[in-house]
């Protein structure tokens, strides 16, 4: 056993692991850095693997991927920054049966499966031409979905601000309530900080 094979039995280890914790944590958030990290690990997996390629296209796509996606948590979640408690699995059954399942057949392909030994040595220019083959058809649309993520990114890091363009976020603002009718929900803002509270504090003197 070498440090190739330590370093692959580690990153398999993490992979799984944080695999089964996006499935376990209640917060969606956690649930993003979880799914990023499992993907860091099968990115790491890929290296050792000698598909260089596909393993840092992995790393690149997922780390983006995953922080627009806990971003927009942060933004939208209806629970403040999507950390609170939430049942993240629906049909519990079905989705560990359809795992547990998937993962049997996949061991048993691994163990038993009779796999080509290729004796030529593969060309010097393979990653070239795999990129030309998966990217030259579609370069604009990949330079179109990247200045678009990175729009998206900066947009929701401004919209997620309290101190925005136009003054305070809190200022003359109120959140909904959990509730029809009830208490508005998340932070609230002090008197002096409060559009409405010097409204009702010039007709109280």
């Amino acid at each position: 056993m070498n440090g190739a094979d330590l370093f692959f039995g580690f990153f398999a280890v993490l992979a799984m692991i944080t695999g089964w914790r996006v499935f376990r944590t209640d917060s969606m958030v956690r649930a993003s850095f979880f799914l990023l990290t499992s993907f860091l690990a099968v990115g790491g997996i890929l290296l050792l693997l000698a598909a260089e390629y596909l393993g840092f296209a992995l790393v690149f796509m997922m780390a983006v991927e995953m922080m627009v996606m806990a971003l927009f948590m942060v933004m939208f979640m209806m629970n403040p920054a999507g950390l609170n408690p939430m049942n993240m699995v629906h049909q519990e059954k079905t989705a560990a049966a359809a795992g547990i399942g998937s993962f049997l057949l996949l061991a048993w392909i691994a163990l038993t499966g009779e796999f080509p030994v290729r004796d030529a040595e593969p060309p010097a220019d393979v990653i070239a031409s795999l990129g030309h083959e998966l990217l030259g058809p579609s370069m604009l649309i990949f330079e179109t979905a990247g200045v678009t993520l990175l729009t998206a990114m900066i947009g929701s890091v401004i919209l997620s601000s309290r101190r925005g363009r136009f003054g305070d976020a809190a200022e003359g603002s109120r959140p909904p309530g959990l509730v029809a009718g009830g208490e508005p929900a998340g932070r609230r803002p002090k008197a002096n900080e409060d559009g409405a509270g010097h409204h009702h504090g010039g007709h109280s003197s």
